[in-house]
């Protein structure tokens, strides 16, 4: 066993078991980073890297912003840590505040949990116990969607739908059904924003309640904006269809924004953009800007009170974490958002989503390129599959970006995706989209 201090440059790799990552290939030629700063990440020798994927969809107001930073230092000076269950500290409520006053309606509280996947996992367990408060216990069952993402819990895993992520993992939740995707090449191919086709794919909800009945559907939970299958925006309609149709029947609406929320689509959530009110909202990522680890659940005013019926010593809901609410996430969380106002990052993104699909949707003439999807401050790229080799030109395309021609690219499959972070700059588009192009060119 290795016993050397950290280092920039590490020199031993074996124990570290690397999350979603080709371990073998990686230490055969690591992609190593050592510092960021604003829309940059530094390798230990000093090489700048554009960051094309803000971290991991998640650094929206670009890193190391100095507000972020000394709030995060300020804090572990003054509270480390303060039990959740039954006590708090101010700035819990301060950030639960602020971010019900960003979301629309009556999305009035938030129940804080420490990333995306148990964001998710926290909103089909209120799913679940508000219809058994209710008295309609027999409303179990979960509805996700194919290629839907939803984070690695179990629950997550099980109303997602990506294969790899679920085919190793068992049986895993019982009475989850999926509606189908939203994506056809043929229909709406290099679309720009929101696709015209598709919004009667939301029917087929119809089509599963009269499979399973409506009272024993607890809940619905989708993403507006799919993002890590390979981006797949709502068709027009769409969402508006699947709304009406689970208050026919009664069904909560779950938005899984950890993508899409802060500004990623022009808006503080997708919901907003969309003019949809789902009954709930997950979120995660950019509400610290990817600096402290946190996220939550955004519950509408009547769903959250239906749990304040008992005594009032009494427990409403027996879930929670450790680390919810950490101060030191609350105070990045604050920090963050006054720091996206003051810069006005929202608004901003949707000032450029046409620059930037531009720029993105400039390379379809490149070789093997089958489609490309823009939307906010999102694009994703289709490359043709090396034959009998799928994936691995996405692989390629990665690794080459990053050593090569200095941007972080993300790949998922063939498909590579671009989602800077919200403070890039029209020149900064036009040298992502010309990174791009060396790079779809280099793997050709």
């Amino acid at each position: 066993m290795s016993t050397g201090s950290s280092a920039a440059a590490p020199n031993d790799l074996a124990a570290y078991w690397m999350p979603f990552t080709a371990n073998r290939a990686f230490k055969a030629a690591p992609r190593m980073i050592a510092r960021a700063k604003d829309m940059h990440y530094f390798t230990p020798e000093g090489r700048a890297v554009l960051d094309g994927v803000a971290g991991l969809w998640c650094c929206n107001a670009g890193h190391q912003r100095d507000e972020i930073v000394a709030a995060i230092q300020a804090q572990a000076s003054e509270l480390d840590f303060a039990p959740p269950f039954q006590f708090g500290h101010p700035k819990a409520f301060a950030l639960a505040t602020r971010i019900a006053d960003l979301a629309p309606g009556d999305l009035d509280h938030v129940f804080f949990t420490n990333s995306g996947s148990e964001a998710v996992d926290t909103a089909l367990k209120i799913a679940l116990a508000f219809h058994n408060i209710r008295g309609e216990g027999a409303r179990q069952r979960l509805i996700g969607r194919e290629r839907g993402y939803h984070g690695v819990g179990f629950g997550g895993i099980s109303v997602g739908g990506i294969v790899s992520n679920r085919k190793f993992f068992g049986g895993l939740l019982t009475g989850v059904d999926h509606l189908p995707h939203t994506y056809d090449r043929a229909h709406q191919g290099f679309s720009r924003g929101e696709p015209e086709w598709g919004a009667h794919l939301a029917d087929e909800l119809e089509r599963i309640v009269a499979l399973h009945d409506a009272s024993t559907i607890a809940a619905v939970i989708i993403e507006p904006m799919a993002g890590s299958t390979g981006v797949l925006p709502p068709p027009k309609g769409y969402l508006q269809r699947l709304r009406a149709i689970c208050d026919r029947h009664g069904i909560l609406l779950i938005f899984d924004e950890v993508i899409s929320g802060f500004g990623r689509l022009g808006f503080a959530f997708a919901a907003e953009r969309y003019g949809v009110l789902p009954d709930m909202i997950c979120f995660a990522k950019g509400v610290t800007s990817g600096t402290v680890p946190m996220g939550g659940v955004l519950v509408r005013k009547g769903l959250h009170d239906t749990f304040m019926r008992g005594p009032d010593h009494a427990i409403e809901l027996f879930h929670g974490y450790t680390y919810s609410a950490h101060p030191l996430a609350c105070a990045a969380g604050l920090a963050t958002l006054d720091l996206y106002a003051r810069e006005n990052l929202f608004a901003r993104a949707l000032g450029l989503e046409d620059t930037f699909g531009d720029a993105l949707q400039a390379l379809a003439d490149l070789p093997h390129v089958l489609d490309i999807r823009t939307i906010g401050l999102v694009a994703a790229i289709d490359l043709a599959p090396i034959e009998g080799s799928p994936g691995l030109r996405g692989f390629k395309a990665v690794d080459h970006a990053f050593h090569k021609a200095d941007i972080l690219l993300r790949a998922t499959g063939d498909t590579l995706v671009a989602t800077p972070p919200l403070i890039i700059s029209q020149a900064q588009i036009g040298e992502l989209a010309e990174k791009m192009a060396a790079v779809i060119r280099a793997v050709a």
